[in-house]
């Protein structure tokens, strides 16, 4: 291409910016190519200027009504229109019907805001300003035209939705746990949604107002040792290995079940996987995906035969899950099968070529001719769903104000069930990543492959809305990883590396908009992982999005390296000491994260790594200084940081000082309770270390009955409800 100037207008025009701000400030420039690769990866013609210009003016030509306009219930009600001058406005009527079913009509002559045609702009009309929240259809005629020009007219709330004791200024606090993690004595070796009910009565009880989790989506129930839970198969459907196997309802009614788990033999797996202190997820699938098939068999004859009302809720929830649950399913259930066959199928992408993608006829026929083992994946999803909602519901008995806060991540793994049935909402040869910064001077490339802007807009968002009401299920909050992707992702060309990307641009205001529209509707609070490097451009409209921001302690901090006081944070935000990126509280303070990592040869340049422990050694330093000038450095713990150790009692203080912020709400990691060292994940690595397995080190028994942590959670809900007097 011999002129990028044209090539950097299309960019322009399409959301892909050519320059950005790196982590050191400077200003960046974008190559030529990478804008070239994400061009031609949205399907635009870049084999030379006219032909980049000609598609890029073919698609980008406005309609004379766009496909959608979301409007918040604060904004004039303005509809634009692109009409050439001789089209008469006394032509033009219009029709709007509603989602609750209302029809409005009208004539845009009499509802005429303004017409700015001549030069060259649009035609501007009004609806009415009390129009309901919701999903609306906007027809627009014309005489002698035979069909209307249509727009989705999405109406909005303002900002997202609070819990009245959000709205009432209580600080609340609850605790964070990946699920996996726990430990009980009758789970089977993962923690399950019978471990989580435990957990949420235990937190209750404490004067605790949510659980917060990692990740719940669907993985890859035929390979199981794909266990991140930020790399999912689907952001729609829940990871199967979470189901509690012995509450399922057919677990009393199937004998063969039941002697298989009786077993001397099993029994003793059983005991093992628990007694591990690193989830086996090879060993948890085989001991589940044993029984839940029996259970299935159970469920096929005494209940699907005889069309009982638990038959019914299934069939229910089969016909709600539409085409979505179908794609998962048949996913899993064709993932399985080829996985017997050969045992490197890790993915669709070395799925035999008939079988790559749903809509292959060969895959119709598999569905038609193995319809049995489909419909046990979507029995297996319906368990889920359904013992996650049960979970939800004793929240609410419980009188937790929030219950449950879910985690949505950031994207999907490129070899999951939602790419093998995608029709074009995803880039598919992009991924989304991290531009390079001072921890990773590479960048990060995740292998997600983003949602394609052009698309939404097209669809009229609806794969984003689909998105957000399946995670909206059963919680009183979402947390949205990376919220600042709301904005903008660093598009990475496929194959390329993480530092040859550029910044893609979302439709942020809709975006936020429809967000806001669909927390009110769900009832869920809305947190925004906003970590990293942000732009000015997006704080404020998180703010006036009621989105919580995230504040995490060890990043707050001011130019001379001290400590931000928690009292000082935002009230619109959630606090946290760690996060499951981060090493624990002991681990940090006795800088275990940068031994392993030099272990496991991250650190290649010892001058890094000495400046890494130096600062660290600076950091507690200033923490200690920070909790002795707030009140909260316990009698007898010295003020040099150099011989203090990171001790309960040290820990504790700095939980209740955290406990004092401002933030609406405070997030505490068990394993920072128990004292814990390992973390749960190293960035970075994928087989240096064990990844999301590692368990928490006791029982949620043994947890919820030492003093010392009944102690702390008297003090925490203490310690808060003095902190919201004070605001």
């Amino acid at each position: 291409m011999k002129d990028d100037q044209v090539l950097k207008q299309v960019a322009e025009m399409v959301g892909i910016a050519d320059h950005y701000v790196s982590a050191w400030g400077d200003e960046a420039s974008v190559d030529s190519e990478t804008i070239r690769r994400l061009l031609t990866a949205l399907g635009y013609d870049t084999k030379n200027d006219e032909a980049l210009l000609e598609s890029a003016q073919k698609r980008l030509r406005p309609d004379v009504m766009a496909p959608v306009k979301v409007i918040r219930s604060n904004e004039p009600m303005h509809i634009e229109m692109h009409l050439g001058l001789s089209a008469r406005v006394s032509d033009f009527n219009w029709r709007l019907i509603t989602e609750q079913g209302e029809v409005l009509e009208g004539w845009l002559q009499s509802q005429l805001v303004s017409d700015e045609r001549e030069t060259g702009g649009t035609l501007v009309f009004a609806l009415p300003n009390d129009l309901a929240w919701g999903y609306h259809k906007l027809e627009v005629y014309r005489k002698r035209r035979k069909s209307p020009f249509e727009m989705t007219l999405i109406v909005t709330p303002p900002s997202c939705y609070k819990q009245d004791a959000l709205l009432e200024n209580k600080k609340l606090w609850g605790t964070s746990v990946q699920l996996y993690s726990i430990r009980t004595n009758h789970n089977w070796g993962i923690g399950d949604f019978g471990d989580l009910k435990q957990l949420v009565a235990d937190v209750a009880a404490r004067g605790g107002d949510f659980v917060g989790l990692n990740p719940i989506h669907s993985l890859f129930p035929a390979n199981p040792e794909g266990a991140s839970p930020y790399s999912p198969s689907s952001r729609r459907w829940l990871n199967l290995m979470y189901i509690d196997v012995s509450s399922v309802t057919e677990f009393a009614q199937c004998d063969a079940a039941q002697q298989l788990v009786g077993s001397p033999e099993f029994q003793q797996r059983l005991n093992d996987a628990r007694d591990a202190n690193w989830v086996n997820y090879s060993e948890v699938s085989c001991l589940k995906m044993a029984v839940l098939p029996l259970l299935f068999e159970t469920f096929s004859e005494r209940h699907l035969a005889n069309n009982t009302e638990r038959a019914k809720a299934f069939l229910q929830f089969v016909e709600e899950g539409g085409e979505s649950l179908l794609h998962q399913a048949a996913f899993d259930a064709l993932h399985a099968e080829l996985k017997q066959q050969d045992d490197n199928t890790w993915g669709w992408p070395v799925f035999p070529e008939q079988y790559r993608h749903f809509d292959n006829v060969a895959v119709q026929e598999y569905i038609k001719n193995n319809m049995q083992q489909v419909q046990l994946y979507m029995y297996l999803q319906w368990l889920a769903d359904t013992q996650l909602a049960e979970v939800n519901e004793l929240a609410q008995e419980k009188g937790m104000a929030m219950g449950l806060y879910r985690d949505l991540a950031v994207g999907v793994c490129d070899s999951g069930s939602e790419t093998w049935a995608d029709h074009g909402a995803l880039c598919q040869d992009v991924s989304v990543g991290a531009p390079p910064d001072i921890l990773g001077p590479l960048g990060q490339n995740w292998g997600l492959p983003p949602l394609n802007p052009e698309v939404l807009k097209e669809r009229a968002y609806e794969p984003y809305v689909q998105l957000l009401r399946a995670n909206m299920r059963s919680c009183g909050a979402l947390r949205i990883d990376h919220v600042l992707g709301l904005l903008r992702l660093w598009w990475i060309p496929k194959g390329d590396s993480a530092k040859n990307g550029a910044y893609m641009y979302y439709p942020v205001e809709d975006m936020m908009a429809i967000l806001a529209l669909e927390s009110h509707r769900h009832q869920c609070t809305v947190i925004g992982e906003d970590l990293g490097t942000v732009p000015d451009e997006i704080v404020e409209k998180l703010s006036t999005a009621g989105i919580h921001s995230y504040k995490v302690f060890f990043f707050e901090t001011a130019e001379d390296g001290g400590f931000y006081s928690p009292k000082h944070y935002a009230d619109q935000s959630m606090a946290a000491l760690c996060t499951h990126d981060m090493p624990t509280l002991r681990g940090f303070w006795h800088c275990d994260d940068l031994k392993l990592g030099e272990e496991l040869g991250l650190y290649p340049n010892k001058e890094q790594l000495q400046s890494l422990f130096d600062s660290r050694a600076e950091s507690k330093q200033k923490i200690l200084d920070s909790l002795s000038w707030h009140g909260y450095l316990p009698e007898g713990i010295g003020h040099d940081a150099a011989y203090v150790p990171m001790d309960r009692t040290l820990s504790e203080a700095m939980q209740l000082h955290m406990a004092a912020s401002s933030s609406a709400l405070l997030s505490l990691q068990l394993e920072d309770w128990l004292e814990m060292d390992m973390p749960v994940n190293i960035p970075g690595t994928v087989d240096e270390y064990p990844n999301w397995r590692r368990k928490l080190s006791t029982t949620l028994d043994d947890i919820f009955t030492r003093e010392n942590i009944v102690d702390l959670t008297r003090g925490l809900t203490e310690t808060r409800e003095k902190a919201a007097q004070k605001s």
